[in-house]
């Protein structure tokens, strides 16, 4: 769920890529990096935290060139208190590689192997970054043929990268004195778009990056999508080259990111995110109506932020009062990416406030984007009933989380998902609610694909079906031991 950024201008880029880290910070709250090149040096400054606390003044002024990146980490992989953990990640052969990327490479064993024994690589974290950055410099290596690199050469490597590598992957890393390289894995599951803007007669800057509010932000026109298997490379000079590098691509995006990832304003693979959960709420309000008595509800109320628009949506099609019962402290972190279930449980409380006068005597219905461990939901049953609500009815915008999910997002464990081996009663008893009631996996699918090219989405955490098709139980239960390990 990581945030990444890679900016080529032609002028100073680090303001540019500090500003777009603000914009991704809801991806990533652990650790922050920013690379930049200037000729052929490499200059870098990762810390812990959040991108206001972690850079200087002294940090922005080292931060010299006209090529950058950057990277706001949520870790699924590796420590998440390890500074040494925090990305960008840097190889010094060939020529001097810096990498950043989001999501979650699934066969780790193979190549700590394969870069061990084959490649005479070290890797120094636990990282599956790390790991990724050491498979493109090998592969770079083998194609070296004098003092330059052409994009023939880059892409190849880039084809050897997607045949060695599994799972879910949006890359950006710079090359010391060549330029910026971008792609994208043979399913597009995890987000990255390209942007550019105009200098002077001729010429455009570019910039590579997670969601696509981060070019509107900075001025930039949205080219498009990298597309699932695609490499993007733009020279230090400002010259564009994309090739297709997978041999059977196809477009299958993550859906949590329209459920919860990403911020409203953003549009993935063409799809506005805003709708999608707009389309949501109605999906959602048809399976209310049909379990649900409307004598039973007297007031819909929205957990902000990600599930507003899918209240909204739900109050106005069953004509029921749409209230703001829970009031959000903005300086306490999204408390679902927050490392350890007493973390999240105590940020709940510091986050979120009942306030009394919208829940006396009330029967609530209360919105939420989707239920992953229950920790925030039963905490959010409780102030609503401390606060005085005569019912709640609590419902998920998404269907029930039953699965681990491998691609990038913190849900490795089963034993931590509370839909897991459950029937809705069951959960509804240990979250505290009167009733309770989910997303149809159909009715989701449908709602956030609505109008779009996209056929096919990402959805194992609700389903099951992992679509790389090399996640089997034996890896479930490996992930499992390491992560309680």
């Amino acid at each position: 769920m990581c945030g990444i950024v890679g900016i080529v201008s032609t002028e100073p880029v680090n303001q540019q890529v500090y500003d777009s880290l603000l914009l991704l910070q809801h991806r990533g709250q652990d650790s922050t990096g920013i690379a930049t090149v200037d000729g052929r040096t490499v200059h870098m400054v990762k810390a812990k935290g959040q991108v206001r606390e972690a850079f200087r003044t002294r940090d922005m002024r080292s931060l010299l060139g006209t090529m950058g990146l950057g990277h706001v980490r949520y870790a699924t992989k590796g420590d998440a208190g390890n500074e040494q953990e925090a990305q960008p990640f840097y190889v010094n052969a060939p020529y001097g590689i810096v990498l950043v990327h989001n999501g979650n490479l699934t066969n780790t064993r193979e190549l700590a192997d394969d870069l061990f024994h084959v490649d005479r690589r070290h890797v120094n974290s636990t990282s599956d970054t790390e790991m990724l950055l050491n498979v493109l410099a090998t592969e770079l290596q083998s194609q070296v043929s004098g003092l330059e690199l052409d994009p023939d050469q880059i892409f190849a490597a880039v084809e050897q990268v997607h045949e060695r590598v599994e799972g879910s992957y949006a890359v950006i890393s710079m090359i010391a004195g060549q330029g910026l390289l971008a792609f994208r894995d043979p399913y597009g599951i995890r987000p990255l778009v390209l942007g550019r803007r105009a200098v002077g007669m001729v010429g455009y800057e570019y910039i590579v990056a997670s969601e696509s509010l981060v070019l509107e932000s900075a001025g930039y026109e949205t080219v498009r999508e990298v597309a699932p298997g695609e490499a993007v490379f733009i020279t230090i000079s400002g010259e564009l080259y994309s090739r297709q590098c997978a041999k059977n691509p196809r477009l299958v995006p993550c859906s949590f990111e329209y459920v919860y990832l990403a911020r409203p304003d953003s549009i993935m693979n063409g799809i506005s995110v805003y709708e999608a959960r707009l389309r949501l709420g109605n999906r959602l309000a048809d399976t209310i109506a049909e379990y649900t008595p409307m004598g039973d509800i007297d007031v819909v109320m929205p957990i902000p932020d990600s599930s507003r628009p899918a209240a909204m949506q739900v109050a106005q099609k069953l004509g029921v009062e749409y209230r703001e019962g829970f009031y959000k402290n903005r300086y306490v972190g999204r408390t679902f990416i927050m490392p350890g279930q007493a973390q999240r449980k105590k940020s709940v409380r510091q986050k979120l406030n009942a306030m009394g006068s919208e829940f006396k005597g009330k029967n609530i219905l209360i919105v939420d984007d989707s239920i992953v461990r229950g920790t925030t939901s039963k905490e959010i049953v409780d102030m609503a009933r401390a606060a005085g609500a005569n019912k709640v009815t609590f419902t998920s915008a998404a269907p029930p989380v039953r699965y681990p999910h491998v691609y990038g997002i913190n849900m490795p464990s089963r034993g931590e998902l509370i839909a897991h081996g459950k029937k809705i009663p069951e959960i509804a008893r240990e979250l505290g609610a009167d009733n309770l009631i989910y997303q149809e996996v159909a009715d989701m699918k449908s709602a956030i694909l609505e109008g779009s090219s996209v056929t096919e989405l990402e959805m194992s955490c609700f389903t099951g079906e992992y679509v790389t098709g090399t996640v089997t139980p034996e890896y479930l239960d490996w992930v499992e031991r390491t992560q309680l390990s």
